[in-house]
């Protein structure tokens, strides 16, 4: 298929999470993707090798070090070649090393340069170092733990990392759009907090302008529930009377099915209570399939395994599997976009630790000041 960032070559000394996450969406895309690594030991990453190569099949490797003149004069080769550069250091490190955003834009006024941070390129917190659950803790995402004094363990998911991944490739489509325009590159500034802070939008929109929450979820219909088996599945009726109405025929509740929301929200404990009560009769695939067949909107709370083997991800082509540069093969989440009817990803493994480094090089022209 034709790939829309076919032609586009991306730098990247981004590391971990966030940085691969984002070369990840913008290498299924069809761009060029070179990851530029310590020799030795390459991205922090790779200590975790299946973590590793969730991230970063169809990339290149070109290991350097940045503390020798010749890898620097690699790496200004690298960025006179590329259409973007992303890098995830702490603020000020690539401008110490040489390579920050001015010096490159005149090597290269065609250059997006992309830096992703925990709190951004400036402000009084750009130095502290961080990890995923201190942003959602600075952003909001942990209210509820602040309003109720709960230590409770927020979840496994690092949204920080990955909201920046997102906003990073945004950012980058859209400087590339603009350079389409003005031939001209730009600097992005991606702080993973502040993508948080906007994740929150419809939380903090209300209470900086004085107005309630939009407590959406508050019904009792909205929610965790475990079933005769033992499995867990989700109900989520959110405000709608008419999916509570045949829910409460389903389960045997005549006298609850008139209530409307303000009313079902007022008796939430009581009800809550009821469906738990009722749905604990049965298996999940039980209630599963009479929930479908009613209509009504629920989910399985899923394993990792049950995810992995769902019949309908099968049937959209979300799991892929590709050989690394060895011929081990290796089951991948495919891109989830959808082009004309086909995944634009993956197409290719996951780099050994420099195993394009005289490859790239070598295509490399050398520059006009030495």
């Amino acid at each position: 298929m034709s790939l829309p960032l076919a032609g586009i070559r991306v730098v990247s000394l981004a590391e971990q999470y966030p940085g691969p996450y984002a070369t990840l969406l913008l290498g299924d895309l069809g761009a060029e993707v070179v990851l530029v690594e310590r020799p030795g030991v390459g991205d922090p990453a790779r200590q975790f090798p299946a973590f590793h190569a969730a991230l970063n099949r169809g990339k290149q490797s070109v290991a350097l070090d940045l503390k020798s003149d010749d890898g620097k004069q690699h790496l200004r080769r690298l960025i006179a070649s590329a259409d973007v550069l992303m890098e995830g250091y702490r603020p000020g490190t690539m401008a110490r090393l040489g390579f920050g955003y001015e010096a490159m834009a005149q090597l290269n006024p065609r250059l997006v340069y992309v830096s992703i941070s925990g709190f951004g390129q400036d402000g009084p917190y750009r130095d502290r170092p961080a990890h995923d659950i201190s942003y959602q803790a600075l952003a909001g995402f942990l209210f509820r733990h602040a309003e109720q004094g709960s230590v409770e363990d927020p979840g496994s998911i690092a949204v920080g990392d990955l909201s920046s991944g997102m906003f990073a490739a945004v950012g980058t489509l859209a400087a590339l759009l603009e350079r389409g325009r003005t031939g001209k590159g730009k600097y992005i500034d991606v702080s993973m907090t502040d993508g948080l802070v906007s994740w929150m939008s419809v939380m903090l929109g209300p209470v900086m302008n004085g107005a309630p929450l939009a407590d959406i979820g508050a019904e009792p219909a909205y929610g965790v529930f475990k079933c005769g088996d033992g499995k867990l599945l989700t109900l989520s009726i959110a405000h709608e009377d008419w999916f509570w109405r045949p829910l409460c025929e389903l389960l045997g509740l005549p006298d609850a099915a008139g209530f409307n929301r303000s009313e079902r929200v007022a008796r939430n404990e009581t009800l809550q209570g009821q469906v738990a009560a009722v749905l604990a009769t049965r298996s999940r695939a039980d209630w599963g399939a009479k929930l479908d067949a009613a209509g009504i909107p629920w989910g399985p709370v899923n394993s990792l395994d049950e995810v992995a083997a769902d019949p309908h991800f099968r049937a959209r082509g979300l799991f892929r599997e590709v050989p690394d540069s060895d011929g081990t093969a290796r089951h991948h989440v495919a891109q989830p976009l959808i082009f004309s009817g086909e995944h634009p990803g993956p197409r290719s493994g996951v780099p050994g630790l420099g195993e394009h480094t005289e490859q790239v090089l070598r295509t490399l022209p050398e520059l006009k000041n030495g």
